[in-house]
């Protein structure tokens, strides 16, 4: 079965993650998944721009020359989004995409969530050192009944988890029916998100905050952590605190499981264009086109400067960035122009230069949830399309 020969009727809870049926449900989400309404969409006054600014960049891929059509193409991109100095210089749309329409951004959510943390943390509702428990009980013996919220959002809980994406008899599939993403199954007690957490054992001995470990259920239990400690829900305090003063356009939503809790760690639905503007806040310092501070300047230059390399260098993604660090949910290039990213899985990106003043944003729909050669030719090329609009 090819693209163009999906049918809406052909797609369901338990394909709706694969290809081909992705095409269409990762920009249409809430078909398939409960979801909680955060922003509506505006008047779109922009026209698209095209590719013309990028289509000249002689790109090379893993060793062969290659154009930009031919690479957006090939690595299934659904939307792509250019920014330098805030302004939209390129944009490319797959034929079947609509980027006007809310895409699922999976794991660059968990960055979003790092950043409403930040602004928890500035209202002075919420102490990063301060233990987990503090706001969401937790078991003892659990991975959480002993870890702070810093090791939430840099990822060095010790948990005993693996992100197995098509392993259907794992804990993974069992945190995927919690949220909702899978069918439930008939063998099974159903749980929320907060009783599938609880569940969590150490992997090691609770030795916290030694060794970045990746772990999409920390950033799920870090929003319900800021949605208890600010004493609002997830949705509405981000849409209120972050996403309309930031100057969204499009409508966005997130998934919730059945209780209504968000998946703070990959169910934002934004458009692509909404996603480079928020890269684009952080490349900011925590500023909108208006010059207003939404995320705290000192939030975001913790961000940049912090984050322990050590527990990097000793974790599971060390291969990815090899001079890089994560911290507050964002990964730390480790360049020497200061780059920073979010990543989401079947190719979902935001990216950006400081030194070019690029932001660079595209959503994907990528057979594969997670390829290590694709994740590394990506950023080969977003590195690339940066580099080559700085003196463009």
């Amino acid at each position: 079965m090819t693209i163009e020969q999906v049918s809406r009727h052909e797609v369901t809870l338990a394909n709706w993650r694969e290809h081909p049926f992705s095409t269409l449900s990762f920009q249409s989400v809430s078909e398939f998944v409960p979801v909680a309404t955060m922003t509506c969409a505006r008047e779109r006054s922009r026209e698209a721009v095209g590719s013309a600014a990028i289509q000249g960049i002689a790109l090379d891929v893993a060793g062969q020359p290659t154009s930009l059509n031919d690479y957006l193409r090939a690595s299934w991109t659904d939307a792509l989004v250019v920014l330098r100095d805030g302004k939209v210089v390129a944009d490319w749309n797959a034929p079947h995409a609509d980027p006007a329409r809310p895409h699922v951004i999976f794991s660059i959510s968990k960055s979003v969530t790092g950043l409403l943390a930040g602004i928890a943390v500035d209202d002075g509702l919420l102490d990063p050192d301060a233990p987990i428990t503090d706001h969401v009980a937790m078991p003892p013996a659990s991975a959480y009944g002993s870890a702070r919220i810093r090791d939430l959002l840099d990822m060095t809980v010790d948990l005993d988890f693996d992100e197995e994406y098509t392993d259907k008899d794992s804990a993974f599939d069992r945190y995927r029916r919690a949220m909702l993403w899978n069918p439930e199954r008939a063998d099974t007690t159903a749980q929320t998100m907060e009783e599938f957490l609880a569940t969590l054992p150490p992997r090691r001995s609770g030795e916290h905050g030694r060794r970045f470990y990746y772990a999409s259920p920390n950033t799920d239990l870090l929003g319900l952590v800021v949605e208890r400690a600010v004493g609002r829900r997830y949705h509405d305090y981000l849409a209120e605190r972050l996403l309309k003063p930031m100057g969204m356009t499009g409508a966005s939503y997130v998934t919730v499981d059945r209780v209504g809790t968000a998946r703070a760690a990959g169910g934002i639905c934004i458009t692509v264009e909404d996603l480079a503007r928020l890269g684009d806040l952080v490349r900011m310092g925590g500023r909108n086109a208006a010059d207003q501070q939404i995320v705290p300047a000192a939030w975001i230059e913790d961000l940049h400067a912090n984050g322990n390399r050590q527990a990097w260098v000793d974790g599971n993604f060390a291969d990815m960035f090899a001079e890089g660090r994560y911290r507050s949910c964002w990964y730390q290039v480790g360049d020497t122009r200061g780059s920073f990213c979010g990543v989401g899985i079947h190719g979902q990106w935001v990216w950006v230069d400081p030194v070019s003043r690029i932001t660079i944003a595209k959503t994907s729909s990528r057979p594969d949830a997670s390829d290590d050669a694709g994740t590394a030719r990506e950023i080969s090329v977003l590195t690339q399309i940066a580099r080559h609009l700085e003196t463009a």
